[in-house]
């Protein structure tokens, strides 16, 4: 441990420096798994927990820039085959990258990343949703519970999903 100290500083702790930079809730939930699953990748010796690895990661990636980018490239082309077999999906592969880039912005290291973006594929961005036809409508709209119209008619006319039903209130309306 004071080896490590040493190497990074008294007070420079990796993780620190990641999460702070991290505001939304559910991304401080997600994003240090997605992190910790590149960490995983490299295989760095004698480190279990996610900091342990944050710390030897930094210490290598500052001394070798060219070994860091290598592990980037190889992190994807990993991704990339795990995507041919059907494990994950096209949008899954830019949520692991940007965790680690993250992470090695806020470390100060400092790597080509239009080249390793190059390697990840393209999603698509929108949903896959399509607007109701005028039958589905009428359909919806003739059920005979009489608070379902409404409901419809909100729906219809503003373009909200499902699930923003979870945030309108009553004053909303």
């Amino acid at each position: 441990m004071v080896l490590i100290e040493e190497q990074l500083g008294k007070n420079n702790n990796p993780m620190l420096a990641f999460t702070f930079a991290l505001r939304a809730s559910e991304t401080k939930r997600q994003w240090p798994k997605r992190l910790k699953i590149f960490f995983d990748f490299l295989n760095l010796e004698d480190a279990t927990t996610i900091e342990e690895q944050a710390n030897q990661f930094v210490i290598k990636a500052k001394q070798n820039l060219q070994w860091a980018h290598e592990t980037f490239i190889q992190f994807i082309s990993f991704q990339l085959e795990r995507i041919k077999q059907g494990e994950i999906s096209e949008s899954t592969l830019p949520n692991y990258y940007k965790a680690a880039k993250l992470f090695c912005e806020m470390n100060d290291i400092l790597l080509n990343w239009n080249k390793i973006r190059r390697g990840i594929p393209r999603t698509k961005q929108a949903a896959n949703d399509r607007a109701p036809t005028l039958e589905e409508i009428q359909k919806l709209v003739e059920y005979p519970d009489r608070r379902i119209k409404p409901i419809i008619c909100m729906m219809i006319s503003s373009g909200i999903r499902i699930s923003a039903w979870d945030y309108i209130k009553l004053k909303h309306i």
